[in-house]
């Protein structure tokens, strides 16, 4: 899923594999963006998992404050706050608990999605399933293997 303030960008979501990048968008959000276009945001799903190339590092409020979030290289993706419309729902959760707003995360930061959660992996299944229920050699052989008369749905 892409933050409410990203809705009005070009949003593709998430593959395994994709090396993304965080970045501001309407300069004002940050985001990840694709690794083929720059202008477009990756969404990602509640549980996906990331890997960053570097530990995650934040915008610094002080300039002697030090930038590093956590010293965990990699995370969850999390949504919070969904009941107030107009605040930043997109999160990291790293391995210790502790949960970080995406949108206070420095640009340029790079991560690999390493795993989808498993509802977005069996989103795929009912198509699946249905597809293979549409031909009657399926019918045929459901009805051998389970007893179930050819003739029923």
């Amino acid at each position: 899923m892409c933050d409410y303030s990203l809705e009005n960008v070009k949003s593709r979501p998430a593959k395994i594999g994709d090396k993304i990048t965080t970045r501001r968008f309407n300069f004002s959000t940050i985001g990840f963006s694709a690794p083929e276009d720059r202008r477009v945001a990756v969404c990602l799903l509640p549980g996906t998992e990331l890997s960053f190339a570097h530990e995650v590092r934040g915008a610094r409020l002080w300039p002697w404050s030090r930038n590093v979030i956590h010293h965990h290289e990699t995370a969850i993706f999390r949504q919070l706050n969904l009941n107030k419309s107009y605040a930043h729902h997109d999160a990291l959760e790293f391995p210790d608990g502790e949960v970080v707003l995406l949108a206070d995360l420095v640009k340029g930061q790079q991560a690999t999605v390493l795993q989808l959660p498993a509802v977005a992996i069996a989103s795929e299944a009912p198509r699946r399933a249905a597809y293979v229920l549409s031909s009657s050699e399926s019918r045929k052989s459901l009805s051998y293997l389970f007893g179930i008369p050819a003739g029923r749905n």
